[in-house]
């Protein structure tokens, strides 16, 4: 079986099993384009062009998981000695739902900071989606942000997230990701931090 066939056969199980394909796309850290793909297009067609990450040998290893948060910690760190930049702690740190959130709890508990989670529109079911901060952890009104997620796809959420934000008079300071599959510097003035950048030869 091909690694094509896995993802369609993956998609296909979420999908199955309750998942929107918001949800998919996150889970298999793909694009909505890739995800509406995988599932209804019939073999044969060409796929989108996309890069599959599979990081669940990290992501499901609570200890390297942490090592992890603790590079991105000290890659934005790194970045603001080199641009003589002021004080890169935040207030909040804002991770974006589901796989930002672990890394977000991490780093806030290394920084001493509050912890927010954002839930994309694109995992809503509803009529109109929106995307939301969750009333059971910290505010974000007021506050300055850091955003956490383990990869930016199209930066679409990223958007969204910085949008909401700003909207609710907060400061976003950084967004910070594991992996970058776009190279993008900034997010509507928002730069972005990643630890590895994936692009197609």
């Amino acid at each position: 079986m091909s690694s094509l066939d896995d993802l369609i056969g993956k998609a296909k199980v979420l999908l199955s099993e309750g998942h929107s394909p918001g949800q998919i796309a996150d889970e298999l850290s793909l694009s909505m384009e890739t995800v509406t793909w995988l599932l209804t297009q019939a073999k044969g067609t060409s796929a989108p062009k996309d890069v599959h990450i599979d990081w669940t040998a990290v992501s499901s290893h609570a200890p390297m998981l942490e090592e992890t948060a603790l590079m991105l910690l000290n890659r934005y760190y790194q970045s603001q000695k080199e641009t003589a930049a002021g004080s890169p702690v935040a207030d909040v740190i804002v991770g974006i739902a589901l796989s930002g959130i672990p890394l977000a709890t991490l780093i806030a508990v290394q920084e001493a900071a509050q912890l927010a989670i954002y839930h994309p529109a694109k995992q809503s079911q509803s009529e109109k989606p929106t995307g939301s901060i969750s009333g059971n952890f910290a505010p974000v009104t007021g506050q300055r942000c850091i955003i956490i997620d383990d990869v930016i796809t199209s930066g679409n959420t990223m958007k969204e997230v910085v949008r909401y934000l700003k909207k609710h008079n907060a400061t976003p300071v950084a967004i910070w990701v594991i992996f970058d599959k776009r190279g993008i510097k900034d997010i509507d003035g928002v730069p972005v931090y990643s630890l590895y950048k994936v692009s197609p030869v």
